[in-house]
């Protein structure tokens, strides 16, 4: 069993294998009680471009669960012209000048850490580096003012502790799920909304504040960045790492920084970083030859349409259907792409440029929505 399969099954023992028979049974199946399953990247694309039959925010759809806890407006649970017009506002936010100079700014030390680290010989957990890390940065986003790397780390495991609540079958959290959920998320806002208050544009809630976002709109958006941008950078660095080790690319990369991206795209293929993605019908239309009608759900199986192109290969072409699919796609292509990537971009390169990599322990997590490793050791080879 490769390492990458273990992951999931690790974290989704019976979920995983429900999904992946899916695959096989067609482009688009009808299942009870879970909603219109969509295994086919071309026939994905379409849905998520179509933004007046599958819609964000109706029944079974991101918004019945986020907006009781982020709100109305926070992009991941609108549609129509509300979501066109923050969205246009919100377009200069996460420029690739901006978020390189702050991950450089940010990570600077944390990187000087890790490489020596490296270069003394020691053994490096990367699992528990990239909490810090992406504690760090989404920290930064909101205005955090953090004194130790655990404050970090408690940040992080906050964040998954309440996506970790997210199944298949989740279309609403319960009322303990909410009150749990808005007890992380009530006092992450007030620190958002001070920075936000501070108005100094260096800063990414003073920048919303200078675009336009009101405090509300703008805590929303912080709480919908610290939920979706912490665990697909903390959980992807380790498992590219994996994927680059186990194939024998590790060399290779390190030899040629520009097949950076490419080993980057291709890693986020096969670990799928938004296994599935939830949408609302609106209309009734024909989806692969499936009738769906208003008020059914459909699941966007992200993970069975990625991995039909076939494992990790670092001179893959993606096809266009499938072009950062895992990020979304049209409208609602994730808002802070820009920003994950550069903070990957940042670390991989530090631990390329420190040697030939060996992995000395790892181990998959359970009790986990995004697969991962719950430990990744890693020294300089001899």
């Amino acid at each position: 069993m490769n390492w990458e399969r273990r992951l999931y099954l690790t974290a989704h023992p019976f979920a995983y294998p429900l999904l992946r028979g899916l695959a096989r049974r067609g482009p688009v199946v009808r299942v009870p009680r879970l909603g219109v399953v969509v295994n086919d990247a071309r026939l994905a694309r379409d849905v998520l471009m179509d933004g007046e039959t599958f819609r964000k925010d109706g029944p079974g759809s991101p918004g019945d669960l986020w907006t009781p806890i982020l709100g109305p407006s926070v992009l991941l649970n609108m549609e129509g012209e509300g979501h066109r017009a923050l969205r246009r506002r919100l377009t200069g936010l996460f420029t690739p000048s901006y978020v390189d100079g702050l991950c450089a700014r940010i990570l600077a030390g944390p990187l000087a850490r890790l490489t020596d680290r490296l270069a003394e010989g020691g053994e490096v957990d990367l699992v528990d580096t990239m909490r810090v890390m992406a504690g760090t940065v989404i920290g930064e986003v909101i205005g955090l003012e953090a004194t130790s790397d655990d404050d970090y780390r408690g940040l992080f495991e906050q964040g998954e502790e309440i996506v970790s609540m997210v199944s298949l079958r989740t279309r609403r959290f319960s009322p303990a799920q909410l009150e749990r959920a808005k007890a992380v998320l009530d006092p992450l806002g007030d620190i958002a909304a001070k920075a936000y208050a501070a108005g100094d544009d260096s800063t990414v809630m003073g920048r919303m504040r200078a675009l336009g976002l009101s405090e509300d709109e703008a805590r929303g958006a912080a709480g919908a960045f610290f939920l979706t941008g912490t665990e697909t950078v903390a959980t992807l660095v380790p498992r590219l790492v994996a994927l680059l080790h186990d194939s024998g690319s590790l060399s290779r990369v390190a030899a040629e920084p520009k097949l950076l991206d490419r080993a980057i795209d291709e890693a986020m293929r096969v670990t799928t970083p938004t296994p599935v993605m939830l949408r609302s019908v609106h209309g009734s239309v024909q989806l692969g030859g499936v009738a769906v009608r208003p008020g059914d759900r459909v699941l966007i199986a992200t993970h069975n349409c990625c991995r039909a192109y076939g494992p990790f290969d670092l001179d893959r072409p993606h096809p266009p259907e499938l072009r950062r699919l895992w990020f979304g796609a049209g409208p609602h292509f994730c808002l802070g792409y820009p920003l994950a990537m550069a903070e990957i971009r940042a670390v991989v390169r530090a631990l390329l440029a420190a040697g030939p990599l060996e992995i000395t322990r790892r181990e998959a997590a359970r009790g986990v929505l995004i697969p991962t490793y719950r430990r990744f050791v890693v020294r300089e080879a001899a």
